[in-house]
């Protein structure tokens, strides 16, 4: 761990990554890891631990299945307050649930959220509970921008656009029908086409929250760094922008806007199937 990181107390627990992680989908593991830097790499008081249910910019990682319980109650009983970031998986994304962390059965102390809440208006928002934020009032706080009345109408006119439009539903429906053309897709780039690539490892996410891993061997899992570069120039020829994350760039970060249908669904596969053809 970098000095600077040691000196600021900051730990970071194994990734629960059920594709790459040391313990695959074991949640107890990874939390058994959390346990131990608080047993073994702190005083046994922590003041917090930050997590994302699903991670974006690491790769539409879905955490491991029992994880988060069980990290949360790690972390309470060393006196810590759990923190869910929001950012990315909040505000419907995800399908089933409004929030990320619903999907874990788990509630924070603090969620912390963006980018969603504002549909493009730059806003962002901290909700904790009165006995956490009174602690604002034993200290001046200043925010320059803090409180903008334009972009909490912005805010505000979202969420009604998500109620009245059930913009959560149709993540859910037409998420899932995205995700299962995937992993069709996933099927068909396999040995037993000989013309073409065994290149997706993992399709993995939910609702509008997905991840495509490219991997040159599907043993292995080597990541596909230079392919995934190529594949997203051949689809940005046919008409379709798509990002990519993960810790070695290999993963295909599908966020689409809450509005997307069944047939924009059917349209970015088959561009991804043919970007993925010429490779």
């Amino acid at each position: 761990m970098p000095g600077d990181l040691k000196k600021s107390g900051v730990h970071h627990a194994v990734n629960p990554d059920p594709y790459r992680g040391a313990f695959g989908s074991d949640g107890e593991k990874y939390a058994r890891d959390v346990k131990e830097i608080i047993d073994f790499g702190t005083t046994g008081h922590v003041a917090g631990f930050i997590s994302e249910a699903i991670q974006g910019v690491g790769g539409i990682v879905e955490v491991a299945p029992g994880y988060l319980p069980l990290a949360y109650d790690a972390v309470r009983k060393a006196g810590g307050l759990c923190i869910a970031d929001e950012v990315q998986a909040g505000f419907a994304r995800v399908g089933s649930h409004f929030w990320g962390f619903e999907t874990h059965d788990v509630i924070p102390d603090i969620v912390t959220m963006a980018k969603g809440i504002g549909n493009g208006i730059p806003l962002g928002a901290v909700v904790t509970t009165p006995e956490i934020a009174q602690v604002l009032t034993r200290r001046s706080y200043f925010n320059t921008f803090g409180g903008n009345p334009l972009c909490t109408a912005g805010g505000l006119a979202v969420l009604k656009v998500l109620d009245r439009e059930r913009l959560q539903e149709n993540a859910f429906i037409v998420g899932a029908y995205l995700k299962d053309r995937l992993r069709g897709l996933q099927e068909k780039h396999q040995s037993l086409c000989m013309h073409l690539t065994p290149i997706i490892g993992d399709v993995r996410g939910t609702g509008f929250m997905l991840g495509v891993e490219l991997v040159t061997d599907r043993q292995l899992k080597t990541p596909a760094k230079d392919e995934i570069c190529q594949a997203m120039e051949h689809m940005k020829d046919m008409g379709v922008l798509v990002g990519k994350g993960g810790f070695y760039g290999n993963v295909f970060r599908i966020t689409p806007p809450l509005c997307f249908t069944k047939e924009d669904a059917d349209f970015f596969v088959d561009v991804m199937d043919i970007a993925l053809s010429k490779l």
